[in-house]
């Protein structure tokens, strides 16, 4: 399955990067410090996939330790996207495949 979340983790920047949404700033210290689901305190959704999401999954990836089987980040991402300009529906239908492929759900 690593291979597979890996693959999901690249098109999710690709994606990101597609919709306009990749920062070329990283966030202070203190705001990727949060403790809030997703960071949402201190960093917009694309942040927190961006500088916490993808790097904790991969970093979990390269030291072969089990990653989250619970995960649902779809249901914010609509939320979160909702009101963006640039078409998202790529990007809230990769994350519905990681929520998918991290939970186990293969065949939704």
């Amino acid at each position: 399955m690593s291979n597979e979340v890996t693959a999901l983790l690249i098109a999710l920047e690709h994606e990101l990067k597609a919709a306009n949404l990749w920062s070329k700033m990283r966030p202070s210290n203190e705001a990727l410090s949060s403790t809030m689901p997703f960071s949402c305190d201190t960093l917009s959704l694309q942040e927190w996939l961006q500088f916490i999401f993808i790097p904790r999954i991969l970093a979990m990836i390269d030291a072969k330790a089990a990653l989250p089987n619970n995960v649902s980040i779809l249901p914010f991402a609509e939320i979160a996207f909702k009101d963006e300009k640039a078409d998202v529906s790529a990007l809230l239908k990769l994350i519905g495949n990681i929520d998918s492929t991290l939970s186990g759900n293969h065949n939704l």
